[in-house]
């Protein structure tokens, strides 16, 4: 089966940094994009960015387009999300998700999905 686990996610002030991982093991699926998701507590899950594996090209969700930033490793089979200027608003559980698609935004288009990692932005 497919894996796709995430690290860390952890506490932070507003306005600092972190990084989150995403790795994908196990069976080997058609990943064109791989993707990053949230939820914060009471809200429904919201895209963050994606990236096209192949190409690099990346898309963001305007919420967070110049503080975040979405890369992938293609030899470690890994995508990042870095995150700077933190907001309060940030905070949420963050998953990992690949698609067979080419940079949706849509979470309905991600067939694989991480278990999600926290990130609580905190003043």
């Amino acid at each position: 089966q497919v894996q796709l686990v995430e690290s860390g996610g952890g506490l932070v002030q507003i306005g600092g940094s972190l990084r989150l991982s995403c790795t994908a093991s196990g069976r080997t699926f058609t990943k064109n994009s791989m993707g990053w998701f949230r939820q914060a507590p009471g809200k429904e899950r919201e895209f963050v960015a994606a990236i096209v594996w192949s190409s690099g090209r990346r898309i963001y969700a305007y919420s967070v387009k110049g503080r975040f930033t979405i890369s992938r490793d293609i030899a470690k089979n890994t995508v990042y999300l870095q995150m700077n200027s933190l907001k309060f608003e940030d905070t949420a559980v963050y998953y990992c998700a690949g698609s067979a698609m080419y940079g949706s935004d849509r979470g309905r288009d991600y067939d694989y999905w991480g278990k999600g990692a926290q990130v609580t932005v905190s003043s």
